[in-house]
């Protein structure tokens, strides 16, 4: 018999967390996007660190009642990772919760390397991101046959630069769809730098806090993505997404065209 490896173990659907750190994407906020893991493992922690600025309260609804709850928005790496470390050292689950999904501007990548310098066991269970999220509340596929086919996902350069291979201008030269994260304090350059590859008219679904109670989701031209910022006053939990798939697409998907024929559908 093949032994279970996994941190998480399940007998008779009971739900048993071994002593370990469990990073958590809580998706883009609304809790019924949680994944059916990131649930469970919220219904059983011990202790759980979340990015209380990101992150909505209402999901920690679903935590044990005698649940730890540790906020971090005002804590520093050093002040992190320690106290997960000393909480799996005593023998507890701890679940660190993160907006989003964890593969994405979630700054897990230093927290795992010193997890794992300091031999604590973790695993990360993916979430939902804003991109996906919105792209579901507009109704669109933003990867339409013959029109577009690549999504990029980006920032541009601010307290955090973006490598020089990968600055927007260049991006933008692809005219795929583009999801510009953590963006909206520069909204002007950002526009200016679209504008060099992209057409005036393309539609940029200007998305904020998009999950939560007041999120706000509106469909303006690109050139107009700086007013549209500015007079919203949006500074931060702000996506756009630039893609001529939120326009009038009329293309078909081969996949079920009854031309088509494939392992399952032969002709």
């Amino acid at each position: 018999m093949r032994e279970n490896t996994s941190i998480l173990c399940q007998e008779k659907s009971t739900l048993q967390l071994k002593p370990a750190v469990y990073i958590v994407g809580a998706g883009p906020g609304d809790p019924d996007l949680l994944t059916i893991r990131a649930q469970k493992l919220l219904e059983k922690a011990d202790v759980v660190l979340f990015a209380d600025s990101l992150v909505p309260s209402q999901i920690l609804e679903l935590c044990r009642q005698d649940a730890q709850i540790i906020r971090t928005a005002s804590k520093t790496l050093e002040e992190i990772v320690p106290m997960m470390v000393d909480i799996v050292r005593d023998r507890k689950s701890v679940v660190r919760l993160h907006s989003g999904d964890p593969s994405l501007y979630s700054a897990i990548h230093e927290q795992m390397q010193l997890l794992a310098q300091a031999q604590i066991p973790f695993e990360v269970v993916p979430g939902i991101s804003a991109f996906q999220a919105a792209a579901a509340k507009l109704n669109v596929e933003l990867t339409v046959p013959g029109l577009v086919q690549t999504i990029i996902l980006t920032r541009i350069s601010g307290r955090t630069q973006v490598p020089p291979t990968e600055e927007l201008a260049s991006l933008a030269a692809h005219q795929a769809s583009l999801c510009l994260y953590l963006s909206a304090r520069h909204v002007e350059e950002s526009q200016a730098k679209l504008l060099e590859h992209y057409p005036p008219e393309t539609p940029v679904a200007i998305c904020f806090r998009v999950g939560w109670h007041d999120e706000k989701i509106l469909v303006v031209s690109l050139n107009q993505i700086a007013e549209y910022t500015q007079k919203e006053k949006l500074i931060r939990t702000t996506l756009y997404i630039i893609s001529p798939a939120l326009g009038e697409a009329t293309a078909r998907s081969r996949l079920y065209h009854p031309e088509h024929s494939h392992l399952f559908r032969p002709k």
